[in-house]
């Protein structure tokens, strides 16, 4: 596998996380949470001064989803109890959880390539149990030359991490509890004619999105050896992308097929991006631009192809209309 696509499908499965977290708000309660920008470096901040001041990296990991639900469950009391417009409410939480996140790390950036990450842990268990060795030494084997990760533990593990949590979301969702939260997204005052309370479902369902996103943050900022102020900035489209394409690509008939693919649809975004940044022209700059374009085409495309369908089944339905007049004409005049 080429050093670019697998890098891409490394970070990839590691963002699916944030994506679920976006899918959360943004389709089954229909919110536009823009505290994403936020939280994502809530998580990434927490795990990452907890690391440094001796804290175990998994119990770090575990602190930065916690505040990462706290910060959710804020928005959400903002928009319920503050009765302020759900996008104004993310966009507030978003700008209060960058100084936060600054109070948090104490400066700008915290750099962890010296501590004990569970990137680190990892690797390290993998390597002495020999796996490392062995599976480089299979793939030379089999004549393979490209590249070999040297974070095949990380991407084993973040595979089963990602799954489990996807099976965890794909219960929850058939739950009681989960289908009114569905049922909220689609129509409040329906839900709320049997007693639901509402308030408190969108509230626990930011809290749950905004858990994910900062899980993934802190995981993000263990792989690249850093957490840094600014990493959270446009990840609401790149989790809005990977949802987009991975709907387009694999469909949603059902929950458990909708979450699939919006992990395909994450390590799909992660792949074209590496690819687009290969051509010549473009530079690591354009990355927000190839975002947007990526995006806008994943919007368009399916609807050109829907509305192509569309067109083809009412011609048909046209001409089955005109071929049964056409008998009917024809059985008169016998």
């Amino acid at each position: 596998m080429p050093t670019a696509i697998f890098g891409a499908f490394e970070s990839g499965i590691i963002y699916a996380i944030m994506a679920l977290g976006v899918y959360l708000s943004f389709r089954i309660l229909d919110f536009p949470d823009l505290t994403v920008d936020g939280s994502f470096v809530t998580g990434a901040a927490v795990a990452a001064i907890l690391i440094v001041n001796g804290i175990n990296p998994f119990i770090a990991t575990i602190a930065s989803l916690l505040a990462g639900f706290i910060a959710g469950c804020i928005t959400g009391l903002l928009h319920t109890k503050g009765k302020i417009n759900p996008l104004l409410s993310g966009i507030l939480m978003m700008i209060a959880l960058y100084s936060i996140n600054l109070r948090i790390m104490g400066r700008s950036n915290i750099p962890m390539l010296n501590e004990t990450t569970v990137v680190t842990i990892l690797t390290d268990f993998w390597k002495n149990l020999g796996f490392d060795t062995g599976v480089v030494n299979v793939l030379r084997a089999i004549g393979y030359s490209g590249y070999i990760p040297k974070t095949w533990a990380i991407v084993i593990f973040m595979i089963i991490i990602t799954f489990a949590i996807k099976l965890i979301l794909d219960r929850f969702l058939q739950t009681e509890i989960g289908l009114a939260l569905r049922a909220t997204g689609d129509n409040k005052n329906m839900i709320r004619s049997f007693s639901a309370n509402t308030n408190a479902l969108t509230v626990v369902g930011l809290g749950l999105s905004n858990a994910l996103v900062a899980f993934s943050g802190a995981v993000i900022a263990q792989y690249n050896g850093f957490s840094d102020v600014g990493m959270g900035i446009g990840i609401i489209i790149i989790g809005l992308a990977s949802v987009i394409i991975g709907e387009a690509i694999f469909g949603t008939k059902s929950i458990m097929r909708t979450t699939f693919a919006v992990i395909g649809g994450a390590i799909i975004y992660r792949i074209v991006v590496s690819i687009a940044l290969r051509v010549e022209f473009l530079e690591p700059g354009d990355l927000k631009l190839i975002t947007a374009v990526i995006v806008v085409c994943a919007l368009i495309i399916p609807k050109i192809f829907e509305s192509r369908k569309d067109k083809k089944r009412k011609k048909q339905r046209l001409q089955a209309f005109v071929n049964d007049h056409k008998q009917l004409a024809n059985k008169e005049v016998i």
